[in-house]
Protein backbone atom coordinates (compact mmCIF):
# COMPACT_ATOMS: atom_id res chain seq x y z
CA UNK A 1 0.00 0.00 0.00
CA UNK A 2 1.38 3.25 -1.04
CA UNK A 3 2.22 5.65 2.30
CA UNK A 4 1.41 9.01 2.49
CA UNK A 5 2.29 11.81 4.86
CA UNK A 6 0.02 15.13 5.12
CA UNK A 7 0.08 18.15 6.03
CA UNK A 8 -2.91 20.49 6.59
CA UNK A 9 -4.73 23.41 7.63
CA UNK A 10 -6.38 21.83 11.06
CA UNK A 11 -6.49 18.23 12.16
CA UNK A 12 -9.75 16.80 10.46
CA UNK A 13 -8.96 17.86 7.67
CA UNK A 14 -5.08 16.45 7.69
CA UNK A 15 -7.17 13.01 9.28
CA UNK A 16 -9.66 13.09 5.84
CA UNK A 17 -6.27 12.87 3.92
CA UNK A 18 -5.01 10.04 6.26
CA UNK A 19 -8.43 8.35 5.31
CA UNK A 20 -8.16 8.30 1.94
CA UNK A 21 -4.53 7.13 1.49
CA UNK A 22 -5.88 3.92 4.44
CA UNK A 23 -8.81 3.31 1.30
CA UNK A 24 -6.05 2.95 -1.47
CA UNK A 25 -5.16 6.72 -2.46
CA UNK A 26 -2.56 8.44 -3.06
CA UNK A 27 -0.63 12.25 -2.00
CA UNK A 28 -3.21 13.76 -4.44
CA UNK A 29 -6.28 11.78 -3.56
CA UNK A 30 -4.76 12.79 0.28
CA UNK A 31 -4.78 16.53 -0.38
CA UNK A 32 -8.09 16.91 -2.61
CA UNK A 33 -9.70 15.50 0.28
CA UNK A 34 -7.93 17.06 3.14
CA UNK A 35 -8.59 20.42 1.27
CA UNK A 36 -11.96 19.66 0.88
CA UNK A 37 -12.66 19.69 4.65
CA UNK A 38 -11.04 22.47 4.92
CA UNK A 39 -12.65 24.42 2.03
CA UNK A 40 -15.94 23.09 4.31
CA UNK A 41 -15.18 23.81 7.60
CA UNK A 42 -12.45 26.58 7.88
CA UNK A 43 -15.57 29.05 7.72
CA UNK A 44 -14.12 32.55 6.63
CA UNK A 45 -10.65 32.00 5.47
CA UNK A 46 -12.14 29.72 2.21
CA UNK A 47 -15.05 28.45 0.96
CA UNK A 48 -15.87 25.56 -1.74
CA UNK A 49 -17.01 28.14 -4.06
CA UNK A 50 -13.40 30.01 -4.97
CA UNK A 51 -9.88 29.07 -6.74
CA UNK A 52 -7.35 26.85 -6.19
CA UNK A 53 -3.71 26.32 -7.54
CA UNK A 54 -2.38 22.92 -7.65
CA UNK A 55 1.18 21.35 -8.27
CA UNK A 56 2.17 18.20 -8.87
CA UNK A 57 5.43 16.16 -9.25
CA UNK A 58 4.74 12.92 -10.27
CA UNK A 59 6.76 9.80 -9.78
CA UNK A 60 8.00 10.31 -13.29
CA UNK A 61 7.75 12.92 -16.00
CA UNK A 62 8.38 16.69 -15.21
CA UNK A 63 5.70 18.85 -12.57
CA UNK A 64 2.84 20.22 -13.70
CA UNK A 65 0.17 23.41 -12.38
CA UNK A 66 -3.27 23.10 -12.16
CA UNK A 67 -5.11 26.51 -12.77
CA UNK A 68 -8.15 27.13 -10.61
CA UNK A 69 -8.22 30.38 -10.61
CA UNK A 70 -11.51 32.80 -10.35
CA UNK A 71 -12.59 34.30 -14.00
CA UNK A 72 -14.11 37.56 -14.35
CA UNK A 73 -17.46 37.07 -14.94
CA UNK A 74 -19.95 38.78 -17.09
CA UNK A 75 -20.79 37.24 -20.42
CA UNK A 76 -23.53 39.15 -22.10
CA UNK A 77 -23.69 41.70 -19.08
CA UNK A 78 -23.82 45.28 -20.13
CA UNK A 79 -20.33 46.38 -18.65
CA UNK A 80 -21.76 49.18 -16.91
CA UNK A 81 -23.43 46.70 -13.99
CA UNK A 82 -19.57 46.01 -12.56
CA UNK A 83 -19.62 47.29 -9.42
CA UNK A 84 -23.08 46.49 -8.73
CA UNK A 85 -24.53 45.36 -5.23
CA UNK A 86 -20.91 45.04 -3.63
CA UNK A 87 -19.75 47.98 -1.31
CA UNK A 88 -16.74 48.75 0.45
CA UNK A 89 -16.16 47.30 3.75
CA UNK A 90 -12.98 48.44 6.73
CA UNK A 91 -12.09 46.01 9.36
CA UNK A 92 -9.23 45.01 11.75
CA UNK A 93 -6.74 42.44 10.22
CA UNK A 94 -3.03 43.04 10.76
CA UNK A 95 -3.85 46.94 9.92
CA UNK A 96 -7.10 48.08 8.86
CA UNK A 97 -8.32 45.81 5.60
CA UNK A 98 -10.17 47.12 2.42
CA UNK A 99 -12.23 44.97 0.87
CA UNK A 100 -15.46 44.64 -1.66
CA UNK A 101 -18.33 42.35 -0.27
CA UNK A 102 -21.64 41.22 -1.50
CA UNK A 103 -23.35 39.44 -4.11
CA UNK A 104 -21.21 41.79 -7.00
CA UNK A 105 -18.08 40.64 -5.30
CA UNK A 106 -18.27 37.12 -6.80
CA UNK A 107 -15.97 35.99 -9.39
CA UNK A 108 -16.39 32.33 -11.31
CA UNK A 109 -14.89 30.20 -9.08
CA UNK A 110 -12.54 27.68 -10.13
CA UNK A 111 -11.57 25.37 -7.34
CA UNK A 112 -14.01 22.30 -8.42
CA UNK A 113 -12.55 22.55 -11.38
CA UNK A 114 -9.16 21.86 -10.62
CA UNK A 115 -9.34 19.59 -7.83
CA UNK A 116 -11.84 17.45 -10.74
CA UNK A 117 -8.92 17.32 -13.34
CA UNK A 118 -6.29 16.53 -10.35
CA UNK A 119 -8.32 13.89 -9.47
CA UNK A 120 -9.06 12.69 -12.81
CA UNK A 121 -5.96 12.83 -14.29
CA UNK A 122 -3.28 11.96 -11.04
CA UNK A 123 -5.27 10.32 -8.47
CA UNK A 124 -6.45 6.79 -7.79
CA UNK A 125 -9.83 6.87 -6.32
CA UNK A 126 -13.41 7.71 -7.55
CA UNK A 127 -13.96 11.10 -7.60
CA UNK A 128 -16.90 10.20 -5.42
CA UNK A 129 -15.02 8.57 -2.55
CA UNK A 130 -12.98 11.73 -2.34
CA UNK A 131 -15.36 13.94 -0.96
CA UNK A 132 -17.03 11.74 1.64
CA UNK A 133 -14.68 13.10 4.68
CA UNK A 134 -16.60 16.71 3.66
CA UNK A 135 -19.84 15.43 3.35
CA UNK A 136 -19.72 13.39 6.56
CA UNK A 137 -18.34 16.25 8.41
CA UNK A 138 -21.32 19.03 6.73
CA UNK A 139 -23.88 16.08 7.53
CA UNK A 140 -23.18 16.29 11.67
CA UNK A 141 -21.84 20.05 11.93
CA UNK A 142 -18.36 20.46 12.98
CA UNK A 143 -16.69 23.15 15.53
CA UNK A 144 -15.20 26.05 15.01
CA UNK A 145 -11.38 25.65 15.11
CA UNK A 146 -8.70 28.52 16.05
CA UNK A 147 -7.98 30.44 12.66
CA UNK A 148 -11.64 30.52 11.18
CA UNK A 149 -12.85 31.71 14.68
CA UNK A 150 -9.98 34.33 14.97
CA UNK A 151 -10.81 35.17 11.76
CA UNK A 152 -14.33 35.48 12.13
CA UNK A 153 -13.83 37.83 15.56
CA UNK A 154 -12.36 40.46 12.80
CA UNK A 155 -14.90 40.24 9.67
CA UNK A 156 -18.13 39.75 11.38
CA UNK A 157 -19.71 42.28 11.57
CA UNK A 158 -18.09 44.03 8.22
CA UNK A 159 -18.41 40.89 6.04
CA UNK A 160 -21.00 37.98 7.99
CA UNK A 161 -23.72 40.22 9.59
CA UNK A 162 -25.22 41.73 6.08
CA UNK A 163 -26.17 38.67 4.80
CA UNK A 164 -29.16 37.00 7.06
CA UNK A 165 -28.40 33.20 6.27
CA UNK A 166 -24.72 34.77 7.14
CA UNK A 167 -25.43 36.26 10.48
CA UNK A 168 -27.91 33.04 11.15
CA UNK A 169 -25.47 30.70 10.80
CA UNK A 170 -22.47 32.28 12.56
CA UNK A 171 -23.76 34.03 15.78
CA UNK A 172 -25.74 33.18 18.46
CA UNK A 173 -29.13 34.26 19.24
CA UNK A 174 -28.04 37.68 21.08
CA UNK A 175 -25.88 38.74 18.06
CA UNK A 176 -22.10 37.55 19.94
CA UNK A 177 -20.25 35.50 17.38
CA UNK A 178 -19.40 32.01 17.20
CA UNK A 179 -16.47 31.05 19.39
CA UNK A 180 -13.51 28.67 18.97
CA UNK A 181 -15.28 25.43 20.02
CA UNK A 182 -18.57 26.51 19.09
CA UNK A 183 -20.52 24.02 16.70
CA UNK A 184 -21.09 25.19 13.02
CA UNK A 185 -24.33 23.57 11.33
CA UNK A 186 -24.92 24.57 7.69
CA UNK A 187 -28.05 22.80 6.36
CA UNK A 188 -27.87 22.07 2.77
CA UNK A 189 -24.33 21.95 2.10
CA UNK A 190 -23.94 18.18 2.35
CA UNK A 191 -26.92 17.81 0.11
CA UNK A 192 -24.77 20.34 -2.44
CA UNK A 193 -21.43 18.02 -1.85
CA UNK A 194 -23.30 14.81 -2.89
CA UNK A 195 -24.50 16.31 -5.93
CA UNK A 196 -20.50 17.12 -6.30
CA UNK A 197 -19.62 13.68 -5.54
CA UNK A 198 -22.49 11.62 -7.90
CA UNK A 199 -22.85 13.88 -10.95
CA UNK A 200 -19.08 14.84 -11.08
CA UNK A 201 -17.63 19.08 -11.00
CA UNK A 202 -20.03 19.58 -13.21
CA UNK A 203 -22.88 19.83 -11.11
CA UNK A 204 -21.18 22.41 -9.89
CA UNK A 205 -21.09 24.36 -13.19
CA UNK A 206 -23.48 23.44 -15.41
CA UNK A 207 -26.19 20.70 -13.36
CA UNK A 208 -28.88 22.03 -11.19
CA UNK A 209 -26.94 22.79 -8.40
CA UNK A 210 -24.68 25.20 -10.69
CA UNK A 211 -27.54 26.41 -12.12
CA UNK A 212 -29.11 27.47 -8.75
CA UNK A 213 -25.59 29.56 -7.71
CA UNK A 214 -26.07 31.56 -11.33
CA UNK A 215 -29.66 32.19 -10.75
CA UNK A 216 -29.43 33.38 -7.31
CA UNK A 217 -26.26 35.65 -7.81
CA UNK A 218 -28.08 37.19 -10.92
CA UNK A 219 -31.68 37.69 -8.44
CA UNK A 220 -28.76 39.84 -6.36
CA UNK A 221 -27.69 42.01 -8.82
CA UNK A 222 -24.25 40.26 -9.23
CA UNK A 223 -22.25 39.78 -12.87
CA UNK A 224 -21.91 36.22 -12.57
CA UNK A 225 -24.40 34.11 -14.61
CA UNK A 226 -24.91 30.21 -16.05
CA UNK A 227 -22.79 31.14 -18.93
CA UNK A 228 -19.42 32.27 -16.97
CA UNK A 229 -20.43 28.93 -15.04
CA UNK A 230 -20.58 26.77 -18.59
CA UNK A 231 -17.68 28.26 -19.65
CA UNK A 232 -15.00 27.34 -17.05
CA UNK A 233 -12.20 24.92 -17.79
CA UNK A 234 -9.29 24.70 -15.59
CA UNK A 235 -6.09 24.94 -17.65
CA UNK A 236 -2.51 23.09 -17.32
CA UNK A 237 0.55 24.84 -16.74
CA UNK A 238 4.52 24.38 -17.43
CA UNK A 239 5.82 25.88 -13.84
CA UNK A 240 8.19 27.83 -13.11
CA UNK A 241 11.35 26.04 -12.19
CA UNK A 242 14.70 26.90 -11.20
CA UNK A 243 17.54 25.60 -8.96
CA UNK A 244 18.20 26.27 -5.35
CA UNK A 245 21.35 24.66 -3.84
CA UNK A 246 20.73 20.67 -4.78
CA UNK A 247 17.17 20.93 -5.38
CA UNK A 248 15.01 21.47 -8.01
CA UNK A 249 11.76 23.93 -7.40
CA UNK A 250 8.55 24.28 -9.49
CA UNK A 251 5.98 26.81 -8.63
CA UNK A 252 3.17 28.46 -10.26
CA UNK A 253 3.44 30.62 -13.20
CA UNK A 254 0.74 33.63 -14.41
CA UNK A 255 -2.10 33.77 -13.39
CA UNK A 256 -0.21 33.39 -10.29
CA UNK A 257 1.78 36.59 -9.19
CA UNK A 258 2.69 34.96 -5.70
CA UNK A 259 4.86 32.09 -7.56
CA UNK A 260 7.06 34.11 -9.82
CA UNK A 261 7.38 36.59 -6.76
CA UNK A 262 8.70 33.27 -4.92
CA UNK A 263 10.88 32.21 -7.63
CA UNK A 264 12.87 35.29 -7.95
CA UNK A 265 12.99 35.85 -4.24
CA UNK A 266 14.85 32.47 -4.20
CA UNK A 267 17.08 33.34 -7.29
CA UNK A 268 18.12 36.68 -5.52
CA UNK A 269 18.50 34.65 -2.31
CA UNK A 270 20.73 31.99 -3.92
CA UNK A 271 23.54 35.08 -4.30
CA UNK A 272 23.70 35.36 -0.62
CA UNK A 273 26.56 34.84 0.49
CA UNK A 274 26.40 34.00 4.44
CA UNK A 275 25.84 30.82 5.44
CA UNK A 276 24.32 31.47 8.42
CA UNK A 277 21.00 33.70 9.14
CA UNK A 278 23.47 37.00 10.74
CA UNK A 279 22.66 40.16 10.50
CA UNK A 280 24.03 40.58 6.72
CA UNK A 281 21.84 37.80 5.72
CA UNK A 282 18.53 39.73 7.48
CA UNK A 283 19.74 42.61 5.19
CA UNK A 284 20.08 40.87 2.32
CA UNK A 285 16.93 39.15 2.92
CA UNK A 286 15.37 42.87 3.62
CA UNK A 287 16.18 44.00 0.72
CA UNK A 288 15.61 41.00 -1.84
CA UNK A 289 11.81 41.63 -0.38
CA UNK A 290 11.66 45.16 -1.30
CA UNK A 291 13.13 44.68 -4.64
CA UNK A 292 10.60 41.84 -6.06
CA UNK A 293 7.45 43.68 -3.69
CA UNK A 294 8.09 47.33 -5.51
CA UNK A 295 8.34 45.32 -9.07
CA UNK A 296 5.08 43.29 -8.43
CA UNK A 297 3.45 46.64 -6.99
CA UNK A 298 4.78 49.12 -9.70
CA UNK A 299 4.77 46.39 -12.70
CA UNK A 300 2.65 42.74 -11.73
CA UNK A 301 -0.38 44.46 -10.32
CA UNK A 302 -1.28 46.39 -13.10
CA UNK A 303 0.26 44.63 -16.41
CA UNK A 304 -2.95 43.16 -17.76
CA UNK A 305 -2.12 41.59 -20.80
CA UNK A 306 1.64 41.87 -20.93
CA UNK A 307 1.71 39.94 -17.49
CA UNK A 308 3.69 37.41 -19.11
CA UNK A 309 6.16 40.08 -20.27
CA UNK A 310 6.78 41.81 -17.06
CA UNK A 311 6.99 38.03 -15.26
CA UNK A 312 9.95 37.09 -17.46
CA UNK A 313 11.93 40.59 -17.15
CA UNK A 314 11.55 39.88 -13.16
CA UNK A 315 13.15 35.95 -13.44
CA UNK A 316 15.62 37.43 -16.00
CA UNK A 317 16.84 40.00 -13.28
CA UNK A 318 16.62 37.80 -10.44
CA UNK A 319 18.26 35.38 -12.15
CA UNK A 320 21.54 38.06 -12.72
CA UNK A 321 20.92 38.81 -9.01
CA UNK A 322 20.46 42.66 -10.32
CA UNK A 323 18.07 43.60 -7.27
CA UNK A 324 18.63 47.17 -7.71
CA UNK A 325 16.54 47.30 -11.30
CA UNK A 326 13.64 45.85 -9.75
CA UNK A 327 13.58 48.73 -6.76
CA UNK A 328 13.11 50.88 -9.65
CA UNK A 329 11.00 49.32 -11.42
CA UNK A 330 -6.75 36.10 3.12
CA UNK A 331 -6.73 34.29 3.44
CA UNK A 332 -6.07 30.92 2.00
CA UNK A 333 -6.36 27.45 3.15
CA UNK A 334 -3.03 25.04 2.02
CA UNK A 335 -2.50 21.31 2.17
CA UNK A 336 0.57 19.21 1.12
CA UNK A 337 1.68 15.63 0.92
CA UNK A 338 3.80 13.36 -0.56
CA UNK A 339 3.63 9.62 -1.19
CA UNK A 340 5.98 6.41 -0.76
CA UNK A 341 5.92 6.20 -4.78
CA UNK A 342 7.86 9.16 -5.08
CA UNK A 343 4.37 11.89 -5.91
CA UNK A 344 4.19 15.10 -4.70
CA UNK A 345 0.85 17.45 -4.36
CA UNK A 346 0.75 20.55 -3.01
CA UNK A 347 -2.59 22.91 -3.13
CA UNK A 348 -3.49 26.12 -2.19
CA UNK A 349 -7.00 27.33 -2.09
CA UNK A 350 -8.70 30.70 -1.63
CA UNK A 351 -12.38 32.71 -1.53
CA UNK A 352 -10.50 36.10 -1.39
CA UNK A 353 -11.30 37.33 2.10
CA UNK A 354 -14.81 36.03 1.55
CA UNK A 355 -18.19 37.89 0.35
CA UNK A 356 -20.66 37.29 3.29
CA UNK A 357 -22.93 36.04 0.37
CA UNK A 358 -24.30 32.35 0.08
CA UNK A 359 -27.16 31.38 -2.51
CA UNK A 360 -30.15 29.91 -0.18
CA UNK A 361 -30.46 26.35 -0.18
CA UNK A 362 -26.53 25.43 -1.39
CA UNK A 363 -25.01 25.94 2.22
CA UNK A 364 -22.13 27.29 -0.26
CA UNK A 365 -20.52 30.51 0.96
CA UNK A 366 -19.14 32.72 -2.02
CA UNK A 367 -16.20 34.40 -2.80
CA UNK A 368 -15.17 38.15 -3.47
CA UNK A 369 -12.50 37.91 -5.81
CA UNK A 370 -13.74 40.46 -7.68
CA UNK A 371 -13.28 42.53 -4.59
CA UNK A 372 -9.69 42.04 -2.82
CA UNK A 373 -8.37 45.48 -3.31
CA UNK A 374 -4.74 44.46 -2.39
CA UNK A 375 -4.45 42.45 -5.58
CA UNK A 376 -6.25 44.93 -7.59
CA UNK A 377 -5.04 48.26 -6.45
CA UNK A 378 -6.25 49.47 -10.34
CA UNK A 379 -9.49 47.79 -9.85
CA UNK A 380 -10.89 45.47 -12.35
CA UNK A 381 -13.38 47.73 -14.48
CA UNK A 382 -12.94 47.28 -17.97
CA UNK A 383 -11.33 43.35 -17.83
CA UNK A 384 -13.22 41.27 -20.71
CA UNK A 385 -15.15 38.37 -19.02
CA UNK A 386 -13.25 35.00 -19.14
CA UNK A 387 -9.68 36.55 -17.70
CA UNK A 388 -8.11 35.07 -15.10
CA UNK A 389 -7.51 37.00 -12.30
CA UNK A 390 -4.31 37.56 -10.62
CA UNK A 391 -3.69 35.41 -7.45
CA UNK A 392 -1.16 35.43 -4.52
CA UNK A 393 -1.44 31.84 -4.41
CA UNK A 394 2.15 29.78 -5.07
CA UNK A 395 1.98 26.00 -4.14
CA UNK A 396 5.37 24.63 -4.30
CA UNK A 397 6.97 21.10 -5.47
CA UNK A 398 10.34 20.65 -5.01
CA UNK A 399 13.10 17.46 -5.92
CA UNK A 400 16.41 16.68 -5.18
CA UNK A 401 19.36 15.37 -7.09
CA UNK A 402 19.03 12.39 -4.58
CA UNK A 403 14.90 11.87 -5.09
CA UNK A 404 13.99 13.56 -2.14
CA UNK A 405 10.46 15.46 -2.77
CA UNK A 406 8.87 18.52 -0.87
CA UNK A 407 5.38 19.74 -1.35
CA UNK A 408 5.52 23.24 0.38
CA UNK A 409 2.86 26.11 0.46
CA UNK A 410 1.10 28.70 3.01
CA UNK A 411 -2.00 31.19 3.12
CA UNK A 412 -1.21 34.72 3.79
CA UNK A 413 -2.51 36.57 1.37
CA UNK A 414 0.82 39.00 0.08
CA UNK A 415 2.85 36.99 2.85
CA UNK A 416 2.43 34.08 0.87
CA UNK A 417 5.31 34.25 -1.20
CA UNK A 418 7.74 35.99 2.14
CA UNK A 419 6.40 32.96 3.95
CA UNK A 420 7.44 30.36 1.85
CA UNK A 421 11.00 32.29 0.01
CA UNK A 422 12.06 32.28 4.16
CA UNK A 423 11.16 28.80 5.41
CA UNK A 424 12.73 26.86 2.01
CA UNK A 425 15.80 29.37 1.96
CA UNK A 426 16.66 28.12 5.81
CA UNK A 427 15.22 24.51 4.77
CA UNK A 428 17.43 24.19 1.53
CA UNK A 429 20.11 26.89 1.94
CA UNK A 430 20.79 26.64 5.56
CA UNK A 431 20.41 23.43 6.57
CA UNK A 432 17.48 23.64 8.99
CA UNK A 433 15.63 20.58 9.18
CA UNK A 434 12.33 21.05 7.41
CA UNK A 435 10.48 22.02 11.14
CA UNK A 436 13.31 24.51 12.30
CA UNK A 437 12.83 26.38 8.73
CA UNK A 438 9.22 26.41 8.96
CA UNK A 439 8.99 27.50 12.85
CA UNK A 440 11.53 30.12 12.18
CA UNK A 441 10.60 33.67 12.96
CA UNK A 442 9.77 35.65 9.62
CA UNK A 443 10.13 39.10 8.41
CA UNK A 444 7.80 40.65 5.82
CA UNK A 445 8.80 43.88 3.90
CA UNK A 446 5.33 46.04 3.68
CA UNK A 447 5.56 48.16 0.57
CA UNK A 448 2.83 51.25 -0.28
CA UNK A 449 2.54 52.47 2.98
CA UNK A 450 3.57 56.25 3.22
CA UNK A 451 7.03 55.19 4.90
CA UNK A 452 7.78 51.18 3.81
CA UNK A 453 7.66 48.94 7.54
CA UNK A 454 9.35 46.11 8.34
CA UNK A 455 7.09 43.28 9.93
CA UNK A 456 8.66 41.50 11.99
CA UNK A 457 8.71 38.13 14.80
CA UNK A 458 10.62 38.47 17.91
CA UNK A 459 13.93 36.52 17.70
CA UNK A 460 15.38 37.85 14.61
CA UNK A 461 18.52 40.39 14.35
CA UNK A 462 16.54 43.12 12.54
CA UNK A 463 18.27 46.67 12.77
CA UNK A 464 16.96 50.01 12.55
CA UNK A 465 17.75 52.01 9.26
CA UNK A 466 17.40 52.47 5.30
CA UNK A 467 14.28 54.54 6.40
CA UNK A 468 12.14 51.18 7.51
CA UNK A 469 9.69 51.62 10.17
CA UNK A 470 10.25 48.61 12.38
CA UNK A 471 6.91 46.16 13.37
CA UNK A 472 8.10 43.58 16.00
CA UNK A 473 5.44 41.04 16.89
CA UNK A 474 6.06 39.51 19.91
CA UNK A 475 5.29 35.89 18.98
CA UNK A 476 4.64 33.98 15.97
CA UNK A 477 1.57 34.71 14.51
CA UNK A 478 -0.59 33.87 11.70
CA UNK A 479 -0.01 37.56 9.67
CA UNK A 480 3.39 35.39 8.62
CA UNK A 481 1.38 32.95 7.00
CA UNK A 482 1.12 29.18 7.50
CA UNK A 483 3.37 26.91 6.04
CA UNK A 484 2.28 23.61 5.76
CA UNK A 485 4.99 21.20 4.38
CA UNK A 486 6.08 17.51 3.59
CA UNK A 487 9.66 15.94 2.79
CA UNK A 488 9.93 11.97 1.67
CA UNK A 489 13.01 10.71 0.38
CA UNK A 490 13.57 6.55 -0.84
CA UNK A 491 16.27 6.43 2.17
CA UNK A 492 14.33 8.22 4.85
CA UNK A 493 11.15 8.53 7.07
CA UNK A 494 8.46 11.29 6.34
CA UNK A 495 8.68 14.54 7.68
CA UNK A 496 5.71 16.43 7.71
CA UNK A 497 5.39 19.79 9.18
CA UNK A 498 2.17 22.22 9.99
CA UNK A 499 2.72 25.56 10.98
CA UNK A 500 2.31 26.41 14.55
CA UNK A 501 0.94 29.81 13.59
CA UNK A 502 -2.09 28.50 11.89
CA UNK A 503 -2.82 25.34 14.47
CA UNK A 504 -2.39 22.90 11.75
CA UNK A 505 -1.66 19.49 11.83
CA UNK A 506 -0.42 16.73 10.13
CA UNK A 507 -1.33 13.11 9.68
CA UNK A 508 -0.29 9.82 7.98
CA UNK A 509 -2.17 6.81 5.91
CA UNK A 510 -1.80 3.80 4.17
CA UNK A 511 0.59 2.07 6.79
Amino acid sequence: MTRVAIAASSEISAQAGAELADAGGNAVDAVLGAALVSMCTDIGIVSPAGGALIAIWPPTGDPVVIDGCPEMPGRGEDPERFGDASWEVVFDYGGKARQRVGFGSVATPGAFAAMGVASEQFGSLPWSHVLQPAIRWAERGFPLRGGAAEYLSYTHEAIFSWSPDSYRLLHHSDGRPLAEGDKVLIPELADSLMQIASDGVDAFYSGELGQRIAAGIQAEGGLLNQADLDAYRAALHEPITLDLDDWRIATCPPPSIGGPCLAAMLLLLRKCPEHELNTAAIHWLVHTQQAVLNYRAQKLDAAGDELADEVERLLQIAKLGESSKLLSAPSTIHVSAVDSNGRACSLTASAGYGSGAMVPGTGIWLNNSLGEVDLHPKGLSGIAAGTRLLSNMAPTVARSKDGTLIAIGSPGASRITTALAQSIWHHVHFGNSLHAAIEHPRLHVEIGAEEPAISYERGLPVTPGNGFELREFDRLSMYFGGVQAVRWSPSEAFTAVADSRRSGHVAYGGE
